[in-house]
């Protein structure tokens, strides 16, 4: 997996967590182990009351075991989308 995330690097991605958190920053670098490092990271935090909250993280690493997903995200389309109108639960935990 490691090696297919050098494309990714110095771009946009979003990253859900083993504990169900997303957190969206640029993926400024990763180890042989996906332990990866984001920079100008926020966690976006979803609620089926209200829209969705973002919580400045700044300079973030994340541990290899820790991540369930990671993925590209285009800059332009995030940029379009009004946050305060997406309702959602939370995502769950995964569990084994």
């Amino acid at each position: 997996m490691a090696t297919s995330l050098e494309s990714y690097v110095n771009h946009t991605v979003a990253v859900i967590t083993q504990d169900g958190r997303m957190i969206v920053g640029i993926l400024k670098g990763f180890d042989q182990t996906v332990n990866i490092i984001l920079d100008e990271s926020h966690e976006r935090v979803f609620s089926s009351g209200s829209g969705v909250e973002q919580v400045l993280l700044g300079l973030y690493i994340i541990r290899g075991d820790n991540i369930a997903l990671i993925g590209e995200i285009d800059d332009e389309v995030d940029a379009a989308m009004d946050l305060s109108d997406i309702r959602a639960d939370p995502l769950n935990s995964v569990v084994y």
